[in-house]
């Protein structure tokens, strides 16, 4: 992880333009043209996507920093709810020590799955699944009878196809 200092640099150079960060352009350009070329890759079939069997609903942004991303997840799962489905959440689970794909279970702690996970299920009541592997982890929501995956920060998660 970052050091405070670290963080607070790239948040400033991110947020505010800070002039010290402005020998990164080039690694900027040179990224967006790798992202580019994945995104093209995964949208023309070179590489594979997977289909889980249900809608996949994706919620994240492009940014540094905890951007409050979890509000939304929550809000989305509840009002699924209230909507008659049974939505799931699949989700990284940064902060904690598995890798999954796992289900999140009442009691498990933050440093096992992450703290938004935990915070996810206790709130929505919904399945909730941390796993890096967002297909593995999607299709074990489906297993578990969802009929609508929310991915938690997955915009970069290609594999799985929404």
């Amino acid at each position: 992880m970052a050091s405070d200092t670290t963080r607070r640099w790239i948040e400033r150079v991110w947020y505010e333009g800070a002039l010290s960060g402005v020998w990164l352009i080039p690694f900027g350009w040179i990224f967006a043209a790798v992202a580019a070329l994945r995104r093209g890759l995964y949208t023309s079939g070179m590489l594979p996507s997977f289909a889980v069997g249900v809608p996949v609903v994706v919620v994240g942004n492009i940014t540094v920093g905890g951007t409050g991303k979890t509000p939304p997840v929550i809000w989305l799962a509840e009002e699924l709810r209230r909507r008659g489905f049974k939505p799931g959440v699949v989700t990284r689970g940064y902060g904690g020590r598995t890798a999954g794909p796992v289900l999140v279970a009442p009691g498990m702690s933050a440093l096992e799955v992450g703290d938004e996970p935990v915070l996810i299920a206790a709130r929505t009541h919904c399945t909730v699944v941390v796993a890096r592997d967002r297909v593995a982890g999607a299709r074990l929501l489906c297993d578990s009878g969802v009929d609508i995956v929310i991915a938690d920060d997955g915009l970069q998660h290609y594999r799985l196809r929404r």
